[in-house]
């Protein structure tokens, strides 16, 4: 897209790989709209069969529903509006606004659980009735839309958290259609009502947790976390093959998203060494080994800026992420990239 190639004031750590991440965007988006059409579509057909049969249930879903559609029509926004081109002030862009989306998702899938727990204790102690009919008519047609709704994601991005979001949407809806339909078989040949609330405390099981996982990997990045096994130990250990470089420390590594990632850190060099190759090096190693397409690295000569100016910076000495009682003022400049 021609919106992300002139945009980013010479920031090449958004011009990389821009053009997979637009592709992949852009299917993203139109699976995430085609699931939102279809949920909120029968979703209307819910509620008008809620009303003609008087099934509480099926309003109940229909309400359930609603809830899942304005999550996916979030996650379809949160794709458009990461595409926009970074500024002055968000120099890094808009793609975390999906991960905010995604955590925000997973934190209403746990009030939903809890909506349908109270649910189903309310109905515990006071069953009500169930038209078995036109329950069983409206849960196999909501089957039938969610299992279309459910492969139209399941094909897009599994490192997507905003998309694995929506997933959960749909597939919290899949096994509630799944579950209604065995709740009306069995009203229908037992006259058991009880089997209804039953049935939606285990699919709430299940729906729990998806959603604490979701919560859990979006909290992480938005956290600063370091991806898997990339952390400051195994960052040291790669780079250690480097020629030239005696030692790194003030490691900081974090994802933008899963798929963009970023470090800084200081890079004592030893002496005699070339300052631009070994950098080279490292930014080569970072990409290949951990998937770092953004990395800057402030080079020092025996002297670390951010310690006391008579104090020398241990060569080989590995401080990891776990000094942190420096200031952090240097990362303002950091996230302006390096030339390569």
């Amino acid at each position: 897209m021609s919106a992300h190639t002139h945009d980013h004031h010479g920031h090449s750590h958004n011009a990389h790989g821009h053009d997979h991440h637009d592709h992949a965007g852009h299917a993203s988006e139109k699976r995430l709209l085609i699931a939102a059409g279809l949920t909120g579509t029968f979703m209307l057909a819910e509620v008008a069969g809620g009303l003609i049969s008087g099934s509480l249930a099926l309003l109940a879903d229909a309400g359930h529903m609603l809830i899942d559609f304005a999550g996916l029509a979030l996650a379809w926004m949160a794709i458009r509006i990461a595409r926009r081109p970074a500024d002055a002030r968000r120099t890094f862009g808009y793609d975390r606004f999906q991960i905010l989306v995604a955590y925000s998702n997973g934190l209403v899938l746990f009030g939903i659980t809890v909506v349908i727990l109270f649910e189903a204790w309310r109905r515990l102690a006071e069953p009500v009735e169930i038209l078995a009919g036109p329950m069983l008519a409206v849960a196999i047609a909501g089957l039938l839309v969610n299992i279309v709704a459910f492969f139209t994601l399941h094909g897009g991005d599994k490192e997507d958290l905003n998309v694995r979001g929506a997933l959960l949407h749909v597939m919290g809806d899949l096994l509630g259609s799944v579950a209604a339909i065995a709740a009306s078989l069995t009203i229908l040949w037992t006259g058991w009502t009880p089997i209804d609330p039953i049935l939606s405390v285990l699919v709430c099981a299940l729906i729990l947790g998806n959603a604490w996982r979701l919560v859990r990997d979006s909290a992480h990045i938005l956290l600063e976390g370091a991806p898997t096994g990339t952390d400051a130990g195994a960052i040291g250990e790669r780079l250690s093959r480097v020629p030239g470089l005696a030692g790194i420390h003030h490691v900081h590594v974090w994802m933008l998203t899963p798929k963009r990632r970023a470090a800084t850190l200081h890079a004592a060099l030893t002496d005699g060494a070339d300052g631009p190759e070994t950098v080279r090096a490292i930014k080569a190693e970072l990409k290949a080994a951990f998937g770092i397409e953004h990395a800057t690295i402030e080079i020092e000569r025996g002297i670390c800026a951010d310690d006391d100016a008579h104090s020398a910076c241990a060569g080989g000495h590995d401080h990891g992420t776990h000094d942190h009682d420096h200031d952090h003022s240097h990362h303002t400049h950091a996230h302006a990239p390096h030339p390569a």
